[in-house]
């Protein structure tokens, strides 16, 4: 018996065992990741991160003593997950920390579980049931203009990193600020929330639920067939069947904005299902003459097509992205060589870190500046973490 709630635009709970409260949309920042050398140093202005949290409603399902201890804690506002696990304390665990931190004294008892249970409610067909949570408005200053080319973005990166907070966003802006006509695949409705009515979070942004999470790729067709969007987001892109629907969409012109797991661009690369997003990956046989031109083996690997997405954002860290113009990227990578990047550094305080990664990649750095306006700097060579 158990359950799991990540807090983004709502909290979800699956049914396995064991139970797990998970809260997303972290609002501190923690240095990690990528890392410049100590020479260097970060600057950029804050980003004006506007956090808008109903922790309340989470609070409400959890038994009574362990809400009081939650609102009390001094550091509610960098909550990362509350885990109930039947015969062991329960814990809360928060950005920046390693492990977590008790409640109480006491083990979560069965009944416990099942209160929660029922407070939360049915549950969906990928075991998990929502409640209302917590939006983060700014999340997407630092690629505004990206936002403005109305061209294809993908998202990757570990789970938890804030890729569904990033979307949820970008929704917003998408439909309230450029009046795009916007509408959401949410499979899980972690994006626009499980209600009748989509969460505020979104914006005017449209929403279409799934019925069943394997039947995502079907639903994304449906969107630019019937709705005639000039948007479509869909959240955690992971089969082959959705990959081939993205590709569709593009091919109609419709902007794509989708998220996958994988940390780098070459991890998106090597994954069959999903290496067509980012053109996909083929040996080439090369005649005598020409591999001796290139100077390198006969049998060398090539970009098949053109990338579903343009644009493709390794999030390392919620402060700190990796931004690649797909096409050079995955070019320059099938030659062994370097590509060139921008560095997002979406942080409100200056840094100075270590450099311990490899190999070398050309960088360089977007930032906010004194006056919030975004500006792109050449830097340096940096080193790239083995992912």
């Amino acid at each position: 018996m158990g359950a799991i709630c990540p807090v983004g635009a709502h909290s979800y709970f699956p049914s396995s065992s064991p139970l797990r409260t998970t809260l997303r949309g972290r609002t501190s920042l923690s240095a990690g990741g990528l890392r410049l050398p100590r020479s260097w140093s970060c600057r950029s202005s804050p980003t004006q991160l506007a956090v808008h949290d109903d922790l309340d409603s989470l609070l409400a399902v959890l038994p009574e003593d362990l809400r009081q201890d939650v609102v009390d804690a001094s550091k509610r506002s960098s909550l990362v997950e509350i885990i109930l696990d039947l015969g062991r304390l329960p814990e809360a665990r928060y950005v920046g920390e390693n492990g977590g931190e008790a409640l109480r004294r006491s083990e979560v008892t069965e009944k416990e579980l099942e209160y929660v249970l029922h407070a939360v409610g049915g549950f969906l067909g990928d075991n998990r049931a929502g409640i209302p949570g917590r939006a983060v408005h700014g999340a997407v200053n630092m690629i505004s203009d990206l936002l403005s080319y109305a061209k294809n973005i993908l998202f990757v990166g570990r789970p938890g990193v804030g890729k569904t907070t990033t979307i949820r966003e970008a929704a917003r802006v998408l439909s309230n600020e450029l009046f795009k006509r916007v509408v959401i695949v949410d499979t899980s409705n972690e994006i626009g929330g499980d209600g009748d009515v989509p969460h505020p979070a979104i914006g005017r942004a449209r929403r279409l639920q799934v019925p069943n999470p394997s039947l995502q790729h079907r639903v994304m067709i449906e969107a630019v067939e019937n709705h005639m969007p000039e948007v479509v987001i869909v959240d955690e892109i992971s089969t082959e069947a959705e990959a081939s629907a993205c590709q569709s969409i593009a091919a109609r012109g419709v902007m794509l904005i989708g998220t996958a797991h994988g940390e780098t661009i070459e991890s998106v690369m090597k994954n069959r299902s999903l290496s067509k997003l980012v053109g996909g990956v083929q040996a080439v046989v090369l005649g005598d003459e020409e591999a001796r031109i290139r100077g390198c083996q006969k049998i060398v690997l090539e970009r098949k097509t053109l990338p579903t997405f343009p644009f493709l954002i390794e999030m390392r860290e919620r402060h700190y992205w990796i931004l690649h113009h797909t096409e050079k990227s995955v070019d320059k990578l099938m030659l062994g060589k370097l590509p060139l990047v921008e560095v997002i550094v979406a942080s409100p305080w200056c840094y100075a870190m270590d450099t311990a990664l490899s190999p070398s990649w050309l960088m360089e750095v977007r930032r906010l500046d004194d006056q919030l306006k975004l500006v792109v700097e050449r830097w340096s060579p940096y080193s790239r973490m083995d992912c």
